[in-house]
This record gives C-alpha cells, structure tokens and sequence, in this order.
C-alpha cells in the first residue's frame, strides 16, 4: 500500500509518520505505534481493552513464526472490510488503535 492511502486511512488522527520496518512499514502518530503494514496489509494496534472489538468483528490478530517455529501472536488486528468502504468507520477503528496505543504507552512510564 502506499504512503499516500495509508495516509487517507489515518486522516482522522490528524498527520502521521510512515517508518520502514519488519518488511513493511510503521504507521505513528507522534512517537506512537498505532499500525503496521505488512505485505500490503494493515494491521491495528490493540489491546485487552479493544481485543473484543476486533474480535466481534471478525478480525483476525496478526502471527508470525518465530525462530523455533513456534507461532508468536503480536498486538496488531486485521481491519473489518466494511470500513474500507466507510471513512467515518475506518476512522473509529484507528482512532481504537490509537487509544490502545495511548495506553500501552501510559504502562511503560
């Protein structure tokens, strides 16, 4: 995907940061994580507090094989196909990914 409609999907947190990273790409709003791409997919930050959400929406969180091929699950969640075609729906779920960001941030002070 490229920069410019991740840019359009993310309009709703205001400017963001694109930053290669694990193959793909990082999707920042300040100094917060709050997406990956990766193989032309993106994939939302979330939380204990949002994991229902996603879940609910069929969403599904993103693994990747570790070293001793053991599946590693990673915070990061599909997006529900209805909020392609929805500006004001794509821009609740990133804004869910942004509030988990938020949080995890809060923790590590």
């Amino acid at each position: 995907m490229d920069n410019a409609a991740i840019e359009e999907m993310f309009q709703a947190l205001g400017p963001v940061t694109i930053k290669r990273m694990f193959g793909g790409k990082g999707i920042y709003v300040g100094d917060l994580i709050v997406a990956l791409e990766v193989d032309g997919e993106i994939l939302l930050k979330a939380d204990e507090v949002t994991i229902p959400e996603f879940e609910l929406s069929g969403c599904r969180q993103w693994t990747y094989e570790g070293r001793k091929g053991t599946p590693l699950k990673m915070p990061y969640w599909s997006i529900p196909d209805d909020a392609f075609d929805d500006p004001d729906l794509m821009a609740d779920w990133v804004r869910l990914a942004l509030e988990a960001s938020l949080r995890a941030s809060s923790l590590k002070r």
